[in-house]
């Protein structure tokens, strides 16, 4: 049984492999948690995509750290195209949704790992920097995994049309 809807404009549906290519891409996105009394808590923040799982960098503490202690399930959205169409009142858009579980890094190994991903992601070939950068402020932050369960992409109709 599965606990996530299927879509319902399934025409507009991209592939999974479509979808893993806009989270190979992408830079960034929203990050969804349950937060303070239940309110939603959507924050935007830089990832890395590797493996079927998601991998973030956080502070020691605050909103986002106190909503995954709370609660693992989260959603992350990322919006890879947002081309406003003024004359058809409309937007052409490409965009994925993740759903999964989250969890902080508490295995060092694992941490400074993905930590070295997500550096070499934003700032490739300077290991020499990226060593010295963890060396000093590895121990002041968190590591955060989401194991995507579920993932969508959907684009809007005009683009479906344009393949055809």
């Amino acid at each position: 049984m599965s606990y996530f809807r299927e879509m319902r404009r399934k025409r507009q549906q991209l592939s999974e492999a479509e979808s893993i290519a806009i989270l190979e891409k992408a830079t960034s996105g929203i990050l969804a948690l349950l937060g303070d009394e239940g309110y939603p808590y959507a924050v935007p923040i830089s990832f890395i995509y590797t493996d079927g799982k998601l991998y973030f960098h956080s502070a020691l503490s605050g909103h986002k750290v106190d909503a995954i202690r709370q609660c693992d399930k989260a959603s992350f959205c990322v919006i890879e195209q947002d081309d406003v169409q003024p004359e058809k009142y409309t937007t052409f858009y490409r965009s994925v949704i993740a759903f999964g579980r989250i969890h902080i890094i508490e295995e060092e190994q694992e941490k400074l790992e993905t930590a070295r991903l997500l550096g070499n992601r934003y700032n490739p070939n300077n290991e020499d920097r990226l060593r010295q950068e963890l060396e000093k402020g590895l121990s002041r932050m968190l590591m955060i995994r989401f194991d995507i369960e579920h993932l969508t992409g959907k684009e809007a109709i005009e683009l479906v049309k344009r393949k055809q």
